[in-house]
């Protein structure tokens, strides 16, 4: 399947990971692609690691099995960089979304990556200034399709309005489109 893009989400219990991925999922389906989104936890707690999962393509999914080389690889929580390997199996083109303040080249460059793109986006800042809360995976979501193209900003947008209560959804699309205003690559 050649135009299948595989997406891991990495973030903790109770930041959303699962519904970014849900979400992400759901603009495909508007954009009538096929998808998959599934998370990898078990009795996680709030706050401990976990993996989510999107397929999409414009072709039906025949597979049924964890991703374990992603062309993307999403991070809701920096602090996961030190403890959870991230990279681990991100093709040799691959992308990495990355929620930090930090320069894309300069955590290009902590990472020792050469081959990969890098993107970063604030998103902690972006969320407490739209949301008031430290709720990152919409605006990581923002990032991850400026980065990507995996869908267009309209559809996620719908798919947010159908998700989430008037104003909430009108919020968290605010926090979208900043995040992807905000995303820098290396």
């Amino acid at each position: 399947m050649a135009n299948l893009q595989e997406v891991r989400w990495h973030g903790r219990g109770g930041q959303g990971a699962w519904t970014a991925s849900e979400l992400l999922a759901k603009a495909a389906i508007i954009e009538g692609k096929h998808i998959q989104s599934f998370p990898e936890f078990g009795p996680e707690r709030m706050g401990a690691p976990l993996a989510a999962y999107t397929r999409i393509s414009n072709e039906p999914i025949r597979l049924h099995c964890s991703i374990y080389n992603p062309n993307l690889v999403v991070v809701l929580d920096p602090t996961l960089l030190r403890s959870v390997d991230v990279l681990a199996g991100l093709t040799e083109e691959g992308t990495i979304v990355v929620n930090t303040q930090e320069n894309p080249q300069t955590l290009k460059e902590k990472l020792k990556i050469t081959s990969q793109k890098v993107w970063t986006v604030p998103a902690t800042d972006i969320a407490i200034k739209i949301l008031n809360a430290p709720i990152t995976n919409t605006a990581v979501l923002g990032a991850t399709i400026h980065a990507s193209s995996l869908v267009n900003l309209e559809s996620l947008e719908k798919a947010v309005r159908e998700r989430f209560r008037e104003e909430l959804a009108e919020r968290n699309i605010a926090v979208i489109r900043n995040a992807y205003e905000e995303a820098k690559t290396a």
